[in-house]
């Protein structure tokens, strides 16, 4: 999912300007800026692309979890219910609240099964978080009903497939909150950076003091500002959002390439009986940032991916074995591992994870293999690519 792969003459006129001007912090310094506001303005960009009423930059996609979470009121011992297959920032956001990650199964989406979150509920369940992996989406309108009619909070974490849209509106935009990552790897970066989303203003409130001490932000002097609440410290820089100004202004342009790439190389494996791909809800279309697809079985899959790297084919993965999107080699968290001494109620929920099995996700994830969809191929090169990987599936079957 890499911006940095375009990076071009709009992104270092951005930064220059803000390495010219001299101040590198959002807030305070108003006489010295010269009225530069990067990160309002990147803002600002976001509300447009996102088509909410609110956006807060932060400084990461798991600050973004953290945040909007305590935004919404969540903390110690809450429990949040997350899918099987995600990144390991996700439960550490939750637990950095004191909350209890609660990991279910996924289904033929990659993200959560509906069933399996029904299941999962308990009277301590206070939020529900989508993580919509690799470029799609889950069963959206079936995860809200869910929440609607059990009075809990959605979270989506769009972090992995900005650009994509259900029934018309951006991932991310359809929760109570949206979480965005914009690190180096995303399709579009800060470097580092995030943000959260929302229409609730309350939300968008708590979350602008939260990341930045607890200051209510009101008036031209930081120093006067009073501190409503306890906060901490997740702000994003001005050089950070200078990057990203310029990269959301280029995302139509990403998400076309990305999109042209990935029907090369889906077209071109669609003709194999033994291939099948992701289920993307009714209504809903992906970012294009991966194309996913399964093949018959576990061993099959392993075979694939090493004739992929054997032949060529990098930035393919399947996740059976992966330690940082599986829950299968998470063994830090199941066996508790932290510095610091956990609350029992987090410690207790994370003995349940140890013992868990997840047979529905290892049916899925194990016949999975994901293909990061670059930016800056050539048509050449994608056909190329498309070829080896049909010669590669063939050769594996």
């Amino acid at each position: 999912m890499p911006g940095f792969e375009l990076f071009g003459d709009l992104e270092r006129k951005e930064v220059n300007d803000v390495l010219d001007n001299g101040v590198l912090m959002r807030y305070g310094f108003d006489g010295m800026r010269n009225g530069h506001w990067k990160a309002k303005e990147l803002e600002a960009e976001l509300v447009n692309t996102f088509k909410t009423n609110h956006v807060q930059l932060v400084s990461s996609g798991t600050a973004a979890v953290s945040v909007a979470l305590a935004s919404a009121g969540v903390g110690a011992g809450d429990e949040v219910i997350i899918p099987t297959f995600t990144f390991v920032a996700s439960f550490e956001a939750i637990m950095m609240l004191g909350a209890i990650p609660v990991l279910v199964d996924i289904d033929d989406t990659l993200t959560l099964d509906p069933k399996a979150v029904e299941a999962a509920i308990t009277p301590k369940t206070k939020a529900v978080m989508v993580v919509q992996m690799c470029g799609s989406m889950g069963d959206l309108d079936a995860l809200q009903s869910i929440c609607t009619k059990h009075n809990l909070l959605f979270v989506e974490d769009a972090c992995q497939a900005i650009g994509g849209t259900y029934k018309g509106k951006p991932l991310g935009s359809i929760g109570d909150l949206g979480c965005f990552s914009f690190d180096f790897v995303k399709t579009i970066t800060c470097g580092e950076g995030g943000a959260v989303i929302t229409n609730k203003k309350d939300y968008y409130l708590h979350a602008d003091h939260y990341s930045d001490h607890g200051h209510d932000h009101e008036g031209n002097d930081r120093g006067a500002e009073t501190h409503p609440f306890l906060g901490y410290n997740f702000r994003i820089s001005e050089l950070n959002a200078a990057v990203g100004l310029a990269q959301v202004k280029r995302l139509p342009e990403f998400i076309a390439l990305q999109k042209k790439n990935y029907t090369i190389l889906r077209d071109a494996i669609s003709v194999l009986p033994e291939v099948t791909f992701r289920r993307v809800p009714e209504g809903g279309e992906e970012s294009y940032a991966f194309l996913n697809f399964f093949l018959p079985d576990l061993e099959t899959s392993r075979k694939v991916s090493s004739a992929f790297k054997d032949n060529g084919v990098d930035v393919c993965w399947n996740y059976f074995d992966n330690n940082w999107h599986y829950i299968r080699e998470w063994h830090h968290l199941k066996d508790a591992k932290s510095l610091f001494p956990l609350s029992s109620e987090v410690r207790q929920g994370l003995e349940n994870i140890k013992h868990a099995k997840f047979e529905q996700s290892d049916h899925f994830i194990g016949r999975n293999i994901s293909c990061l969809i670059k930016l800056s191929w050539t048509e050449v090169e994608v056909k190329e690519r498309a070829l080896k990987m049909v010669n590669a599936i063939k050769a594996s079957l």
